[in-house]
C-alpha cells in the first residue's frame, strides 16, 4: 500500500488496519522519543524525518512487515545485527507479526544522527 495525497504522519498511519497502526504509531513515538527536535515530513509516500533538513530515517506499514529505511550508510554499518531480516540497499523489512527490534532501532537511529551531524559540519 502506497497511500497518496497525506499530508502527515499520524494521517498516514491511520490508514492502515489497527494492528499496523499500533506498531506504525509505536515505532514514530519511538523515534520522535530519541530525537525530540526532529523534522517530520511524508516524503515517497511514507513517513520522514530530518535533522538539519536532511534526511535521516523513514518507515512505512506494508501488508507482511514494517519498512524501516536507515539509508544505505545504516544498512552497512549494522549489516550483521541485521543478518535476520530481509533487507535491500537501503532498506530493512520488520515482519508484522513480531516484536519490532527496539535496541536495534535506536542503535541506527543514532548511528544517522552522528553521521548527519558530521556532514552538518563539513563543508
Amino acid at each position: 500500500m502506497k497511500p497518496k495525497n497525506v499530508t502527515n504522519i499520524e494521517e498516514y498511519i491511520g490508514l492502515f488496519p489497527k494492528n499496523t497502526q499500533k506498531k506504525l504509531f509505536r515505532l514514530y513515538s519511538f523515534i520522535k522519543e530519541i530525537v525530540p527536535t526532529i523534522e517530520e515530513t511524508i516524503s515517497y509516500g511514507m513517513p520522514a524525518f530530518k535533522l538539519h533538513g536532511k534526511p535521516l530515517v523513514y518507515f512505512a506499514g506494508y501488508n507482511n512487515h514494517i519498512g524501516f529505511y536507515a539509508l544505505p550508510s545504516g544498512n552497512k554499518a549494522f549489516q550483521k545485527e541485521l543478518s535476520n531480516y530481509k533487507t535491500g540497499k537501503g532498506s530493512i523489512q520488520f515482519p508484522i507479526d513480531e516484536e519490532l527490534p527496539w535496541q536495534l532501532i535506536e542503535q541506527i537511529v543514532k548511528y544517522r544522527i552522528k553521521e548527519v551531524e558530521i556532514n552538518k559540519k563539513t563543508p
